[in-house]
């Protein structure tokens, strides 16, 4: 009735949901936050919590959701794309992604070229220059193997990431004309 986008988070990392071992690429971030962790029967397991997001947008078409996190599922792009071709009411922000899609770079880029009408920029943290330097290097370049944080030791795993080199058309999507869709669907620009 208000007609104002929802702007929904799910779940996080799916492997927070798995057994915390030594054995997962996650598992130094967990023991930092072991809080972050849902693995346990005292919580849903992370692709039930997907299908019931799945459901909540099939039965609302008529509301705009914005899957936060590239839908909380950015370790499954096709899973995302699938949800993205089936619900023209599906958007996704990229925010605090960028270390998951930077390394599957391939995937990536044809997932932002496929779905560029239904993606929209996003950080998750307060403006600061240099994070902003890494999601631009990220979407604008084809460098690789480069920092996707700012720490000595990264935030989600002890990997590298690879640009994408998005055209300037698709660009323009994400950073901007995605957003003035979504949020001010009846008026022209």
């Amino acid at each position: 009735d208000l007609d104002i986008p929802v702007l929904i988070h799910v779940a996080d990392p799916a492997a927070f949901f798995d057994p915390i071992d030594v054995y997962k690429e996650r598992y130094e971030v967990l023991q930092r936050h072991p809080d972050w962790s849902f693995y346990g029967p005292e919580y849903p397991a992370f692709q039930e919590l997907m299908e019931q997001f799945e459901n909540l947008v099939a039965r609302h078409p008529d509301t705009r959701f914005i899957g936060a996190h590239v839908g909380c599922y950015a370790e499954n792009l096709g899973w995302v794309g699938a949800m993205l071709a089936k619900y023209p009411n599906y958007w996704i922000d990229i925010s605090a992604r960028v270390a998951e899609l930077g390394r599957q770079p391939f995937t990536a880029r044809k997932f932002f070229i496929d779905h560029q009408d239904h993606i929209l920029f996003g950080t998750d943290f307060a403006p600061d220059v240099d994070r902003y330097r890494i999601f631009y290097r990220f979407l604008e370049t084809s460098d690789e193997y480069f920092d996707y944080d700012l720490g000595d030791i990264p935030g989600q795993g002890r990997w590298q990431i690879y640009g994408i080199n998005l055209p300037e058309e698709v660009l323009s999507k994400i950073y901007r004309l995605n957003a003035l869709k979504v949020l001010r669907p009846n008026t022209t620009e």
